[in-house]
């Protein structure tokens, strides 16, 4: 077993454990012992702390061993990258270009550089909703139990800082540069799916067809479970002890979701939640919470934050560029807006 750094998290979107069955808005696999006692093939099962939360990966195959040592190279993979792409190490790449910001271009690894590339792409594409610059804003501390507001003008102070075009790319020489000092990157909304993405990838490397890794309430899953679809739930963002439906799903799959009940905390009645608007540096003011369900990372990544700082008109506008993702919306006023491929795939279960 690899060295597993503290479980600090890649960013501002750390949620809370999923144990059993999924807490707060997230989706989670739904297991079910009957199909894996009744099975002759080895489904094995592990977790581990990473990226500031529960990483739970399935695996099944016919040799438990060499299940074993697919699932050991998925979590090596794991959390080198988690490692690599997280804030919080000072040895990262990523507080290397932090440290540098307003200086000169730092060499990042190539995961490191596709990470960026896609998120600068998306922030582009939703003009700043989604931006991984809002690193600038240290002044929220929702994982140390914050339960005052900033003061205005320090905030105000780093909110200048935030802004995705300061973010400057050099792919060909894998190097990357924050043109001002006090800028920094925060890959949490970015890095996440990219590296359960990879634990998977390992696992299919090694021949391994059907497994599920679920981090925190991002599922991604592949193949089936003992012959059957894999059941993955959704908690009702407006209620979140409630659990709003099932996905059975097959093949390759991903469901990711973002939601305001996460980590917060009140202040005068109003709810300071960890998913900050960009272009205000504070609480984003849009949906609840975000479901989404697409075949691969790439076309969900951040998608679920951009989500949640558009309001609805943005939003609809947004999933109509992605007709291969499926989506799941909460919005402000409590209603509940479907895909159509999303209403047609989720099992109501109220």
């Amino acid at each position: 077993m690899q060295h597993t750094p503290p479980t600090r998290p890649l960013g501002m979107t750390r949620r809370r454990m999923a144990l059993a069955l999924p807490l707060l808005g997230a989706a989670a696999w739904l297991p079910s012992l009957a199909w894996a006692s009744a099975a002759p093939a080895a489904v094995l099962r592990d977790a581990r702390a990473l990226m500031g939360t529960r990483i739970d990966m399935v695996a099944e195959g016919s040799h438990p061993a060499a299940v074993r040592a697919a699932m050991a190279e998925a979590w090596h993979t794991m959390e080198r990258l988690a490692a690599m792409m997280s804030r919080y190490e000072p040895g990262s790449a990523v507080s290397a270009v932090n440290r540098a910001a307003g200086g000169p271009a730092v060499a990042v690894p190539p995961e490191m550089m596709a990470v960026l590339q896609s998120a600068q792409q998306l922030a582009e594409r939703t003009h700043g909703a989604f931006d991984i610059t809002v690193g600038a804003l240290k002044a929220w501390h929702f994982d140390t139990g914050q339960t005052t507001l900033p003061d205005a003008r320090t905030l105000e102070a780093q909110r200048r800082l935030v802004g995705y075009r300061g973010l400057l790319l050099d792919a060909r020489a894998g190097r990357a540069r924050l043109a001002e000092r006090g800028m920094a990157l925060d890959l949490g909304g970015a890095a996440k799916l990219p590296i359960l993405e990879a634990g998977m990838q390992a696992l299919r490397r090694h021949g391994i067809d059907n497994a599920m890794v679920n981090g925190g309430g991002d599922v991604l899953v592949a193949g089936q479970l003992n012959g059957r679809p894999w059941r993955v739930g959704l908690r009702d963002p407006r209620a979140p002890e409630k659990m709003l439906g099932v996905l059975a799903l097959e093949g390759q799959a991903i469901v990711a979701s973002s939601g305001d009940y996460e980590r917060f905390f009140m202040v005068d009645g109003q709810r300071q939640h960890h998913i900050l608007n960009p272009a205000t540096g504070r609480p984003t003011h849009g949906p609840h919470g975000v479901g989404l369900l697409a075949r691969d990372a790439a076309s969900v990544n951040g998608l679920g934050t951009a989500l949640m700082v558009l309001d609805r008109t943005g939003a609809q506008a947004l999933l109509r560029t992605r007709p291969q993702v499926q989506a799941l919306v909460a919005g402000r006023d409590g209603h509940l807006w479907q895909t159509p491929g999303m209403a047609a795939r989720l099992q109501l279960t109220t």
